[in-house]
C-alpha cells in the first residue's frame, strides 16, 4: 500500500471513530393499556361511571423522551367503541396512529385490540384521549390521562424543576353518572368540577419545601374553562401546549380552557398552608 493509501486510510478511521460517539438511536418504548367500565368516588355522595384506561382516572402517566419510539396495545374491554388520540403528537409519517374514528382507523370495538405505533416528535405536556363520543367519552367518562415528554436538551429553567405535579380539570354532569352512552349534549349542564378526577375534600395536598422549584402541569381535560389561582405564589408561565412561551410571564391566575396546557414554574419561597383552585366560582 502507497504512502498516499495509507494516509487516506487513517484520516478515514479517525473520522469514523471521532463519528461513532453523535450517533443516537431511538429507545423502543412499550405499553399495554385497557380500556375498562368502572365507577369512581368523585366527591363525597357523587360516585360516577367511567370508561377507565387500565381501571383508573386520569389513565396511567405514560413518561418518555423526545425521539422516543411508542408501542401502544389498547384492548377494549367495555361495552361501547373506542379510540385513543394523542393530543399534541404530530404523527409525521404515522398519521394512521392519531386515532380518529373513520378517518384513521376504525373503532377499537368491545373485546378487540388495536396497536398504536408512533415516534413522539414533540416534546412537553401531552396527553392522550378517547376520539369517540368525546363530548361524553372524554367530557364526562374521565377517557384521558397525560403523556409526558422530556425534551432531548432541557433548558435551565427546566433543569431548576426540583418537583413535577400534574393537575387536568374536569368537569361532571350527574344526571347521567349511571348511564353509559349518555350526557355530555349542550343542553346538559355540568354541577361537579374536579382535579386529577377528585373534588375537594377527596384532592390531595401538594406538599413542598422552601426552596422547592415546582412545575405545575395544568390541564383542560373537560369541558368547561378553568382559571386556576394559586395563593401565596406568582406562577411563571413557561409553556403552552407543550410550547416555550417567547416571554416566560408571571400571574397569579391562569386560563385552562379545553384541551389547553400550560405548564407554570413556581419558586417556593413563602411556607404556609395556601390555596390552589378554580377561579370560576361555580367550580369551587
Amino acid at each position: 500500500m502507497n504512502s498516499f493509501a495509507v494516509t487516506m486510510r487513517k484520516i478515514l478511521l479517525c473520522s469514523f471513530f471521532l463519528l461513532l460517539p453523535t450517533l443516537s438511536f431511538a429507545a423502543q418504548r412499550e405499553f399495554n393499556m385497557t380500556i375498562d367500565e368502572v365507577s369512581i368516588d368523585v366527591a363525597p355522595g357523587f360516585t360516577n361511571k367511567v370508561f377507565a384506561f387500565n381501571r383508573q382516572v386520569p389513565g396511567p402517566l405514560i413518561h418518555v423522551v423526545e425521539g422516543d419510539d411508542l408501542t401502544v396495545h389498547v384492548t377494549n374491554n367495555t361495552a361501547l367503541p373506542h379510540t385513543v388520540h394523542w393530543h399534541g403528537v404530530n404523527q409525521t409519517g404515522s398519521w394512521k396512529n392519531d386515532g380518529v374514528p373513520g378517518v384513521t382507523q376504525p373503532q377499537i370495538e368491545p373485546g378487540d385490540t388495536f396497536t398504536y405505533k408512533f415516534k413522539v416528535d414533540r416534546p412537553g405536556s401531552l396527553w392522550y384521549h378517547c376520539h369517540v363520543n368525546v363530548w361524553e367519552h372524554v367530557a364526562t367518562r374521565g377517557m384521558w390521562g397525560p403523556l409526558i415528554v422530556d425534551p432531548k436538551n432541557p433548558s435551565a429553567l427546566e433543569k431548576s424543576v426540583t418537583k413535577d405535579v400534574i393537575m387536568m380539570m374536569s368537569t361532571w354532569e350527574s344526571l347521567y353518572k349511571d348511564m353509559y352512552g349518555k350526557g355530555g349534549n349542550p343542553q346538559d349542564v355540568p354541577d361537579y368540577f374536579s382535579v386529577n378526577a377528585k373534588s375537594f375534600p377527596y384532592t390531595q395536598p401538594v406538599r413542598v419545601k422552601k426552596g422547592d422549584v415546582v412545575r405545575f402541569r395544568l390541564y383542560g381535560a373537560g369541558d368547561e374553562l378553568h382559571e386556576m389561582h394559586l395563593h401565596g405564589h406568582d406562577q411563571l408561565i413557561a409553556f403552552k401546549d407543550g410550547y416555550p412561551t417567547p416571554m416566560p410571564y408571571n400571574v397569579d391566575t391562569v386560563p385552562v380552557g379545553p384541551g389547553e396546557r400550560y405548564d407554570s414554574i413556581v419558586e417556593m419561597n413563602n411556607p404556609g398552608l395556601f390555596v390552589f383552585h378554580d377561579h370560576v366560582d361555580k367550580h369551587m
